[in-house]
C-alpha cells in the first residue's frame, strides 16, 4: 500500500511525522524513530528566551569571585572550547540531518526579532527540511487588541520567510478568536503549514 504524502512540499514516505518528544532530543532516539517508520521528526524547539538566560547565568558563575583577591585575578580557567546557546541544538540538528534518510524539521520560539531570524538561519544552515515556528505570545497589555496580538504574529513570520529558503510552517495556538482569518493571512504570507 502506497501511503506516501507531502507535507510543506516535501516529500514523505508515509504522513507519520514525529513531533518533539523525549526520542527527538538524542541522535540515537532520532534514528530508533526513523527505524520504527517515522517519515519525519520535528526536534524539540530552540528557545530563545532559555539561551540567553543559561547563558546570563553561565557568565555569572564564571565571574563570580574574580578580581576579588589580590593574588588571584580569577579562578577559572578560560575555556576555549564548548558548546553553549544554541550550538547543541545545531549540532543535533547537522547530526541527525546527515545520519537519517528522512526529513528532520528545526522547532523555533524566538522573543527578538534578531533571534528569530538568526536562529531561524543557524537551523537552514544545519541542513533542516523545514522550520516550524513556535510563537507563543501572551498579552498582558489589557489596551491591546486582537489585531495587533496577530499583526505582531505576521510580522515574525514575515521576518523569518524572508530569511530562508526552506519551508516554514507555523504552529496555532488555541488563542485566536478568528482561526480561519488568521489561517488564512499566513497563508498569503507563503506559509508551508498550520
Amino acid at each position: 500500500m502506497d501511503l506516501s504524502t507531502s507535507y510543506m512540499g516535501i516529500a514523505l514516505k508515509n504522513p507519520l511525522i514525529v513531533s518533539s518528544c523525549p526520542l527527538s532530543e538524542t541522535l540515537d532516539g532520532i534514528k530508533k524513530l526513523e527505524d520504527f517508520g517515522a517519515a519525519g521528526v520535528v526536534l524539540f524547539s530552540l528557545f530563545e528566551e532559555n539561551i540567553r538566560r543559561e547563558n546570563q547565568s553561565f557568565d555569572d558563575l564564571m565571574e563570580w569571585g574574580t578580581e576579588s583577591c589580590a593574588e588571584s585575578l580569577n579562578y577559572f580557567p578560560v575555556l576555549q572550547e564548548m558548546e553553549r546557546g544554541s550550538e547543541q541544538y545545531i549540532s543535533l540538528l547537522s547530526n541527525a540531518v546527515q545520519a537519517t534518510d528522512i526529513p528532520i524539521f528545526g522547532s523555533l520560539n524566538g522573543i527578538s526579532n534578531e533571534g528569530w531570524i538568526d536562529y531561524a538561519q543557524q537551523i537552514e544552515q544545519a541542513g533542516a527540511s523545514g522550520l516550524e515556528l513556535n510563537i507563543y505570545h501572551i498579552p498582558t497589555d489589557l489596551t491591546q487588541s486582537a489585531q495587533v496580538v496577530e499583526q505582531h504574529y505576521l510580522e515574525i513570520v514575515k521576518a523569518v520567510k524572508c530569511a530562508v529558503t526552506i519551508p516554514v510552517a507555523v504552529k496555532l495556538s488555541p488563542f485566536f478568536s478568528a482561526t480561519g482569518h488568521f489561517a488564512k493571512q499566513l497563508d498569503e504570507l507563503g506559509v508551508n503549514g498550520l
